[in-house]
């Protein structure tokens, strides 16, 4: 079944569901049983039955069943975010005396997870350069249990080479993790390239409409699914129905609200690339991207979300003067929603493994779904603020 087809029933079951298309929002704490025989069984089999709300309710079991489809894993498990699901899996997998490997442009929460949380458990995290691929076998160490990627790097862009890193870390009996945010799990297929755990925040493109907090993994190894499973129902961690409903609802049209975003956010990054004031344009899909020969072997598309570097002879205040002038690109942390969005970024700053390689100022872009020539029009009303700012005073 090809994977636009695969959108639009994953999940599904009409028959079940008095013909009803969607899937209804169950919500539940309490669920009964006819006889004790009937409760007992159910306890023998908590994290695959209808026992209890925290272990899932139809709707929740629906909506994993479509992440699972979605990225060619055999399980899912959702969370009340995408930070809570990179947290509750680094939680099941290490303990005390630990060590794990994370990518230097990991997504700024999961760093500070694992500087205050994890250190204070005993877990010992080795930064590295997203761009070390198979050399990561020499930071291996006996007690390395995984390796956490993020492909791109959600602030930098780097494409990491997934099947060379999960090389080395399996013949160190280490498993290997990936926010797979980016790609929305339809670009890029985690489980062919060596990944053991991909990890999205359906926040983002997965639920795309920026009203609901949500978040999954994915696995293709049912004892890996069980481990995780046990581990996050002890947490009390669970998502809500309804947003695991709305999740649902945005996997039916994420197809084409990806092509939009890919479509206009290519078009505005060749465009940016040409402007004197841009210094460099950080996307995977563009051939002038060190990166491009990976993004090109691994993904099937883009989102719209992507990086700039001004030329450095730009402040931080003219770079804030240029986000200060946008009216269509509005200023907000987050997302994959239909909404263009904008923030300032430095990358540099949150880095100890790599160098950054750009002086400049920079800014990252969400394109949404809004109408590339008018978004084409905002952005130069940015660059005329960014020059007006950047010009001496008389």
């Amino acid at each position: 079944m090809k994977k636009d087809t695969l959108l639009t029933s994953a999940g599904r079951s009409p028959e079940a569901n008095h013909g009803l298309v969607n899937p209804p929002v169950y919500h539940a704490s309490t669920v009964t049983f006819p006889s004790v025989a009937a409760l007992e069984e159910s306890q023998r089999h908590l994290l695959e039955t209808i026992h209890y709300g925290r272990f899932g309710t139809p709707t929740t079991r629906a909506f994993e069943e479509a992440v699972a489809a979605l990225e060619g894993g055999c399980r899912a498990i959702s969370l009340p975010s995408g930070l809570a699901a990179i947290t509750a899996s680094l939680l099941a997998l290490v303990q005390q005396g630990d060590h794990i490997l994370v990518t230097d442009s990991v997504y700024f929460p999961t760093r500070k997870f694992c500087d205050r949380v994890l250190a204070n458990l005993g877990v010992e995290t080795t930064y590295y350069d997203p761009r070390i691929g198979a050399g990561i076998a020499d930071l291996m160490r006996p007690e390395t249990r995984l390796v956490f990627t993020e492909s791109p790097g959600s602030l930098s862009f780097e494409v990491q080479d997934l099947p060379a890193i999960a090389a080395a870390a399996h013949a160190a009996d280490a498993l290997v993790l990936l926010d797979n945010t980016w790609s929305a799990g339809y670009y890029l297929q985690p489980f062919e390239l060596g990944v053991d755990i991909s990890i999205q925040a359906a926040t983002k493109f997965i639920v795309g409409h920026s009203d609901a907090m949500l978040g999954t993994l994915s696995v293709n190894d049912e004892d890996l699914y069980f481990r995780l499973k046990e581990r996050i129902v002890m947490t009390g961690a669970c998502a809500g129905p309804d947003d695991c409903y709305l999740g649902l609802r945005g996997l039916r049209s994420l197809s084409p609200r990806l092509a939009r975003h890919q479509e206009s956010g290519l078009q505005l990054a060749r465009w940016l690339e040409s402007r004197p004031e841009v210094a460099a344009v950080l996307h995977p899909a563009l051939p002038s991207f060190p990166d491009h020969a990976l993004w090109k072997r691994d993904f099937s598309g883009a989102c719209g979300l992507f990086g700039v570097v001004f030329q450095d002879r730009y402040s931080v205040v003219a770079r804030n003067a240029f986000l200060d002038a946008l009216q269509l690109f509005a200023l907000g942390y987050s997302w994959g929603g239909f909404e263009s969005l904008a923030i300032p970024t430095n990358p540099g700053a949150l880095r100890t493994a790599s160098r950054w390689p750009h002086d400049g100022p920079s800014i990252r872009l969400h394109v949404g779904l809004d109408d590339v020539d008018d978004l084409k029009a905002d952005l130069e009303r940015g660059l005329d603020a960014l020059n007006q700012s950047a010009r001496p005073s008389r």
